[in-house]
This record gives C-alpha cells, sequence and structure tokens, in this order.
C-alpha cells in the first residue's frame, strides 16, 4: 500500500467499536474496504485491525480492552472519516444494498465533488467522494 508519492500514508483515522467484528463486516461489506490484517485477543475481542481503500486505511479495535488509548477515547464522540472513491454512485449503492445507513445520497458540490455520506452502526460518519485534496511531497 502506497502513498500518492509512493510512500505509505501517513494519517490513519483510529477508531474503537463496542461491536468490532460487526463493525468489520460493515466497512467491508457496504463501504468495500478489505481486510489489511486483524488481530484477536483471548477473549475474541478485536486488539488491533487494519482495513485499506485505494491508498488509504483506517486502524481499529473493541472497546473496553484497556490500555491508555481506550481509556482516553472513553466518552468521546463519533469521528467523521472522508474517503476518495473513483465511482461514487456505484459505491454508493454497494453501501445500499447491505443496508448502510445513507444520511445523504451521492450529491454533486459546488467545488466539483460528487459525495455521499453515511453512518455506521455505532454512529461515527463516512463520506465517500472524488474531491482529493492536493498534498504537498
Amino acid at each position: 500500500m502506497a502513498g500518492m508519492d509512493g510512500r505509505r500514508p501517513s494519517i490513519y483515522p483510529t477508531l474503537l467499536y463496542a461491536d468490532a467484528k460487526a463493525a468489520i463486516r460493515q466497512l467491508t461489506e457496504a463501504f468495500g474496504f478489505a481486510e489489511l490484517s486483524v488481530y484477536e485477543g483471548e477473549d475474541g475481542s478485536v486488539l488491533h485491525a487494519e482495513l485499506v481503500q485505494g491508498n488509504g486505511a483506517v486502524m481499529l479495535g473493541s472497546k473496553g480492552r484497556g490500555g491508555l488509548f481506550d481509556e482516553a477515547m472513553k466518552g468521546a464522540g463519533p469521528c467523521g472519516v472522508y474517503i476518495v472513491v473513483d465511482d461514487v454512485d456505484a459505491h454508493h449503492q454497494r453501501a445500499v444494498e447491505h443496508g448502510a445507513d445513507i444520511l445523504m445520497p451521492p450529491t454533486d458540490q459546488d467545488y466539483g465533488s460528487r459525495d455521499y455520506m453515511a453512518r455506521d452502526a455505532e454512529g461515527n460518519i463516512w463520506s465517500f467522494g472524488t474531491y482529493a485534496p492536493e498534498t504537498a511531497g
């Protein structure tokens, strides 16, 4: 997995879920992510998972497994994540077919993007669109 300049991405949204296994299913089935790695604890909790989409990735795990990050995230609000996709309408259709909670259907924006917005099963907001910010190398 390489970034736009041939390096790995440098930003990884990191999320904790009450049911991380269900989140992984939804993100892969409805939103088209692919599992890169999933590490489970002896109790079946997800200690760490990495899911990829294009040249980016998100990391996630189960809530309540202890540790500094888990403690810091207690009471935190939902997260919003933006993912660049090539075909917004096809991506949206896939999400709909898998029962995703669509907050905004594919919409052409004034700034030239076409995007849609969905909420995952635990309240995080996912936006998928064609806008890709220019980044310095």
